[in-house]
C-alpha cells in the first residue's frame, strides 16, 4: 500500500506498509497515524514555506524516528537528526536517500524504500522569471536540467514536484523537463499556493499531453490518495 496525503503548498504524508515519509511539513493537519511505524522526516530547506521547528515534536509519537534536514537549516546532529548536503548519499534504518542540489535553496531528495523510489524537489525548480536578465534564466536553465539529468534512468514511483503560478507562463517548465527526462509513474504538483486552478491550465497544456495521466489532481488539503503498487 502507498497513501499519500496533501497537507499543504509542498507538504505531503506518504505512507508505506511500516513506514512513514513527511516531506516539508509546515501547515495542515496531519492524519491519525499508526506510532508503530518508522516515521521518516525530511525537510528541503528553511523557508518559512517548508519548515517549521515543530516538525521535531514528533518525537514524542514516534520512537522509530529519523530527521534529513538540509544543512542550510543550522539543527544540531543528534542520534536522529541527520543534516545533509546537496549531492549526498545516505542509508538510514533500511531507508536509501541521495540528495540533489536545489536552484534556490536547500536540496531535493531521491528515497528509496522496500523497492518504492520517492522524489520530492523541494525549491529544485525551472525558476525562470520574467524582468530577470537573460543571463539569470539562462543560468536557471542550465542549472535545473543539469541537476534532472543526473534522475535520467531512475524509476520513480511517486514525485512531488512545483508548480509556481507565481512564474506566468512559465509555471510548468520544470514539470514538464522532469517527466519527459525521467521514468515517472505519478506526479504530484505541489508548491501552487493554494491555487488549485493550475490543475485546469496543466489539463489544457500541449507539453503535458504525453503524461497527463499520471498528474495526480490536488483539490484539497487532507485529500489522500491510494496508489497502486
Amino acid at each position: 500500500m502507498m497513501k499519500v496525503t496533501y497537507l499543504g503548498h509542498s507538504g505531503f504524508l506518504l505512507e508505506m506498509e511500516d513506514a512513514f515519509f513527511l516531506f516539508d511539513y509546515y501547515k495542515g493537519k496531519l492524519p491519525r497515524m499508526d506510532t508503530g511505524k518508522k516515521m521518516f522526516v525530511f525537510v528541503s530547506h528553511g523557508h518559512y514555506d517548508h519548515y517549521r521547528r515543530e516538525v521535531f515534536s514528533l518525537r514524542e509519537q514516534f520512537e522509530q524516528i529519523c530527521f534529513l534536514i538540509s544543512s542550510d537549516i543550522s539543527v544540531r546532529e543528534e542520534e536522529d537528526v541527520i543534516s545533509v548536503n546537496p549531492n549526498e548519499e545516505r542509508e538510514v534504518r533500511g531507508c536509501r536517500i541521495r540528495t540533489l542540489r536545489s536552484t534556490d535553496e536547500g536540496v531535493a531528495f531521491l528515497v528509496n524504500y522496500g523497492g518504492k523510489a520517492v522524489y520530492h524537489a523541494g525549491d529544485l525548480n525551472w525558476w525562470h522569471w520574467e524582468g530577470e536578465p537573460e543571463e539569470y534564466n539562462t543560468a536557471m536553465c542550465r542549472a535545473y536540467q543539469s541537476e534532472i539529468n543526473k534522475l535520467q534512468g531512475e524509476k520513480i514511483d511517486i514525485a512531488f514536484v512545483p508548480v509556481d503560478p507565481r512564474l506566468g507562463e512559465q509555471y510548468c517548465w520544470g514539470l514538464d523537463c522532469f517527466m519527459k527526462r525521467t521514468d515517472t509513474k505519478w506526479v504530484f504538483p505541489m508548491h501552487f499556493w493554494e491555487n488549485y486552478t493550475v490543475f485546469d491550465r496543466l489539463a489544457l497544456e500541449k507539453c503535458a499531453q504525453a503524461y497527463e495521466e499520471r498528474i495526480v489532481r490536488i483539490e484539497r488539503e487532507g485529500q489522500a490518495f491510494l496508489l497502486e503498487k
